[in-house]
């Protein structure tokens, strides 16, 4: 034995043999710690416990429940394609780019002031994220792009109307789309399969609305339309709608106000909002917002948000709108016919601009369209609308509303005051899409730089002016350019910027230096003052009109 050890000790895989006697003995004790382990766990009496049951099933539907079950199977999901367009590239001019004045124009709007629109404040921003599509909305190839080689796909909601097919949404969830496919309530849940392809019937963009048809083998189940002027503010709404791709979605709320305006100027001038809590998310945008009748009385169009998601506050169009336009749709030209005089107004304007001009209620025109109706009637930039047909203007919603709603080829009589004189003439009313290009303005700002005269400092409102240059003038551009703008002054104050064109001071009107000069030499101290700009880049759009009480 002591012979076999020695060698056991002389051979070399002795330390190998150590080592694994070790790590046998230590298998050897987990193998029994843990077998002890689970001898304890089996040794729990468990005999005494009651198995779970699950009861019958309780009725303890709301008034919410049955609402999503009349509704529901009415409401659709919208399914678009945007194929790939042929890539396009602009070549921008190059050299220094003009300043735009603070006025109430959106950097992103082409088509400038409109058919007696409205004009909105200033510095205003784009809370407002669409649904579908664009910034914030949704797209599950959002990335691609129609011009950067691949399908653009989106998703909406919208709710049968008419059982023949006939189905409301929003111009924005159809908007260029290629190929547009509905899928039923009833349809199975099938990724792959995006329905039935549907039509465009026709849209109203200025509305936001667009109606659409699938063929039908059989009546479909349709929505009831209630009266959104009988609903109030409190009361308990439910929306139903895709979001996130998450089909039939019901969310409950109240609305929170009525009648709000989220867009200034032409594109929110026939956009007048019911506002609600309820939880509206992208892909719910076309569906319907419901009240505890079971009737829509909006369609769900935009939300408040900052991180493109739901944060309390969404819209819907009323659906007493939807219905005026929805029949205007289905009608033989599938488009909606608004009338116009032809003339574009500032809303929201600044109290000391009624106290200068002398009026309490009504609107100030601040363009006439050149050869529209109202320039032939003579009303003029200045003159401030006070009755259509006898009946009082309150303001700028009060005209839009009253001569929108006229055929085009009717006649209406304006009442108007003009230098504190009531006047009146008679209007022919034109189709409102005729009109609009006249209202427009894309000339060319003069050089940032000036006519190169030198400039004498900033003057009680806290400007430096300077002639215009010759290219603004030749165009019947008259007034002064403001150069610059001191922090602080009254001028600031009130919304003046360098590169706007003033016009008129307190209905005087301002042709050079001069008469800016002599204007505001007789300016006093706690007097009010009304200062008309406007853009030189777009003369055309009109006067755009600031005011306050002069410190």
């Amino acid at each position: 034995m002591n012979s076999f050890l020695r060698r056991i000790k002389l051979n070399r895989l002795a330390p190998t043999f150590v080592i694994l006697a070790t790590l046998s003995v230590g298998i050897i004790i987990g193998s029994v710690a843990v077998h002890g382990v689970r001898g304890n766990e089996n040794q729990v009496n468990s005999s005494d416990a009651t198995p779970l049951k699950i009861p019958n099933p309780v009725q303890s539907g709301t008034q919410f429940t049955q609402i999503a079950k009349d509704v529901g199977p009415a409401v659709v999901n919208i399914y678009t394609e945007q194929l790939p367009k042929e890539r396009r590239t602009t070549r921008r001019r190059s050299g220094p780019q003009p300043l735009q004045p603070n006025n109430p124009q959106s950097p992103d709007d082409q088509q400038g002031p409109d058919d007696d629109q409205q004009q909105g404040p200033d510095n205003f921003q784009d809370f407002f994220n669409r649904f579908f599509g664009g910034p914030g909305g949704q797209g599950p190839d959002d990335g691609g792009g129609p011009d950067g080689g691949g399908v653009r796909e989106s998703l909406g909601s919208g709710f049968i109307v008419d059982g023949r097919g006939y189905i409301v949404t929003n111009n924005h969830v159809v908007d260029k789309a290629d190929k547009i496919f509905v899928k039923l309530s009833t349809d199975p849940e099938n990724p792959t399969d995006h329905g039935r392809p549907a039509k465009v019937v026709g849209v109203d963009p200025d509305t936001d609305i667009a109606v659409i048809k699938i063929d039908a083998s059989g009546s479909l189940p349709t929505v009831k339309m209630g009266n959104s002027d009988g609903t109030e503010v409190g009361e308990w709404v439910v929306a139903i709608g895709e979001p996130f791709e998450l089909s039939k979605t019901v969310t409950a709320g109240i609305i929170s106000a009525k009648n709000r305006t989220i867009e200034p100027g032409a594109k929110g001038q026939f956009q007048h909002f019911l506002q609600t809590d309820a939880a509206i998310n992208p892909g719910n945008s076309g569906g319907p917002l419901i009240n505890m009748a079971g009737q829509v009385i909006g369609v769900n169009t935009a939300i408040y948000t900052q991180s493109a998601g739901y944060q309390g506050i969404g819209f819907a169009m009323p659906s007493n709108t939807v219905a005026e336009v929805y029949n205007d749709l289905i009608g033989p030209e599938h488009k909606v016919v608004r009338g116009s005089i032809g003339i574009s107004f500032q809303q929201d304007l600044p109290a000391a601009v009624g106290r200068v001009y002398g009026f309490k209620s009504g609107v100030l025109v601040s363009s006439v369209a050149k050869g529209g109706p109202a320039e032939q009637a003579g009303i003029k930039v200045g003159d401030i609308i006070t009755s259509v047909d006898g009946k009082p203007i309150k303001d700028g919603d009060d005209l839009v509303n009253t001569i929108t709603a006229r055929h085009p080829g009717s006649t209406a009589k304006i009442g108007y005051l003009r230098n504190g004189q009531q006047q009146s003439a008679t209007v022919t009313i034109q189709d409102r899409t005729k009109t609009v290009g006249s209202l427009t303005g894309q000339n060319n700002a003069p050089n940032e730089n000036g006519p190169g005269e030198e400039e004498s400092g900033p003057d009680k409102l806290g400007v430096t002016a300077v002639n215009l240059p010759q290219q603004l003038t030749s165009k019947g551009v008259h007034g002064v350019l403001i150069q610059q703008v001191k922090p602080g002054s009254f001028a600031d104050e009130i919304g003046l910027a360098q590169g706007a064109v003033i016009n008129e001071i307190n209905k005087t009107a301002i042709n050079n230096k001069s008469d800016y000069t002599a204007a505001v030499s007789a300016l006093k101290s706690g007097q009010d003052v009304v200062v008309s700009i406007i853009d030189p880049r777009r003369p055309g759009s009109g006067n755009f009109y600031r005011g306050g009480t002069l410190p």
